[in-house]
């Protein structure tokens, strides 16, 4: 198992002293499927929970395959630690639904923010996850917090209606677009520029320059024809490059406003106490999951199961009469 030889209280010290190895290792226990590498990974998070800093926040980050979601994040994160602020990138690539695998190339296309001494670049496999992120992110984001990254940066598999998951995690999202005119626009679902709180048209440079300020203006005009914020934050439209570092210091202005306003406003708290609760009812689930597991369990839900396939029963009903048998045992 990762990570057996160290206690729960060894990788605690480790990561307070931002032992990069010791971070390493508590991050793949969080990312394993093992029950006692699950049971480590939590009690060591448990540990640390007085020691996250007040300050830390984490920003999603998501976007169509051929935005260049990679390439700005690196752009944005060499920008950020050239002023002395570490930064933690938790970069989720697919996994294959054939092999099971995953490339996990985001470090390779990160290789100059991976190699800096305040920036953590950590690539993990989404394990068929739906929602754009991992099944540990949140835990991901607490370990790097811990080990002083006060600033995490969460890039999602891609976007889609599932990929609106980020915001529950996230203290803010910023949604990434390639140059787009016209009915392009239709390609991106309405789910997810509900929840952005920054939409950024990258490749803004050379021949894609004219494409990406008229998709900036589409995005602008679009905007307004949703209801005003309850929050009163108007979402920026902005034209960036990757290449030139062009928009690139307002993308970090209008974080540290967004975040400041929320934190001022109390949004902030109140978001992030919305997202403690809707993890909790994800981890009940998950936690019924693993009941029904057990042996003697899963032979009655496999009856039950074949029962509605037989039709020998209301397919709602035999639910309704297969928990109560379980909560009786």
């Amino acid at each position: 198992m990762i990570g057996r030889r160290l206690s729960a209280e060894a990788y605690v010290a480790g990561i307070l002293q931002a032992d990069r190895a010791v971070l390493g290792r508590a991050l793949s226990l969080a990312g394993s499927l093992r029950p006692a590498d699950q049971a480590l990974a939590a009690e060591i998070i448990h540990q640390l929970l007085p020691h996250l800093p007040p300050d830390a926040v984490q920003v999603g980050i998501t976007g169509p395959p051929g935005a260049g979601k990679s390439s700005l994040i690196e752009a944005l994160g060499m920008a950020r630690v050239a002023d002395g602020k570490p930064l933690a990138v938790l970069a989720v690539d697919p996994t294959s639904p054939e092999s099971g695998g995953s490339i996990l190339g985001d470090k390779t296309r990160m290789d100059g923010l991976a190699r800096h001494p305040l920036a953590l670049v950590r690539p993990a496999p989404s394990g068929g996850h739906l929602g754009g992120a991992t099944l540990s992110a949140r835990e991901d984001v607490a370990l790097c917090q811990a080990a002083g990254f006060g600033m995490v940066l969460i890039e999602t598999v891609g976007v889609g209606q599932s990929e609106t998951e980020v915001a529950d995690m996230a203290d803010m999202t910023i949604l990434v677009l390639p140059p787009a005119s016209g009915d392009d626009l239709q390609g991106v679902k309405r789910g997810i520029v509900e929840v952005a709180d920054m939409i950024l048209i990258n490749k803004a440079d050379g021949p894609l320059l004219s494409a990406a300020e008229q998709a900036r203006r589409q995005y602008g005009q679009a905007l307004h024809l949703f209801p005003p914020r309850p929050d009163g934050w108007v979402v920026p439209v902005l034209a960036v490059s990757a290449h030139s570092g062009q928009g690139l210091a307002e993308v970090w202005q209008h974080t540290d406003d967004y975040l400041a306003r929320a934190r001022a406003q109390g949004t902030l708290q109140a978001r992030r106490r919305q997202q403690r609760r809707t993890w909790f009812w994800q981890c009940v689930g998950t936690a019924w999951r693993q009941v029904l597991a057990d042996a003697d369990k899963a032979q009655l839900l496999a009856q039950a199961e074949e029962a509605a396939a037989a039709g020998q029963g209301w397919p709602p009903a035999l639910a309704q009469q297969h928990i109560r048998q379980m909560l009786r045992l």
